[in-house]
């Protein structure tokens, strides 16, 4: 009899220690303050928001070395395009803000831009706004000539 006692006391033991450990924890935060929290995250501006956005990969394409840059810290696509030329081109031209753009900022070459779905795209197509929460990556890749050069001695030759 002594023995089932000693085993049920050994679990009344185990279950007081239990509520003891219990009492010792801090509260946490209730259900209600956990709900306030988050709305006060949802609510905050745009400009909060876009602190938490991660920095996006450039890769010039033939390069190994990618770099990483974060777009909610330029203020548009001229932005952008100087920092581009800083990190690929050596040389210093005097273009400027106002004579920089996507287009120019490092010759030879094309900024294109990887969406979420994995998808190429054209950069300086979408609003900065709309461009800095959907790119995921920026390719750099060098412009292809055209193919619509004329051919010497086309069509209009005359068969002799």
């Amino acid at each position: 009899m002594s023995s089932s006692g000693g085993g049920g006391g050994g679990a009344a033991s185990a279950s007081a220690s239990f509520e003891q450990r219990a009492k010792r924890r801090p509260p946490g935060p209730s259900q209600q303050q956990q709900h306030r929290k988050l709305l006060r995250l949802s609510v905050q501006d745009d400009d909060v928001a876009a602190g938490v956005v991660p920095p996006v990969t450039v890769v010039l394409d033939g390069r190994c070395i990618c770099h990483r840059v974060h777009l909610n810290r330029h203020t548009g696509y001229r932005s952008l395009a100087g920092a581009l030329r800083r990190l690929f081109v050596d040389a210093d031209d005097d273009l400027g803000e106002d004579g920089l753009d996507l287009a120019n900022a490092i010759p030879g070459h094309v900024v294109a831009y990887e969406d979420m779905e994995d998808d190429l795209l054209l950069a300086g197509d979408l609003k900065w706004n709309d461009f800095v929460r959907v790119a995921k990556r920026i390719r750099i890749i060098p412009a292809k000539k055209s193919s619509r050069t004329k051919k010497c001695g086309g069509g209009d030759r005359l068969d002799n």
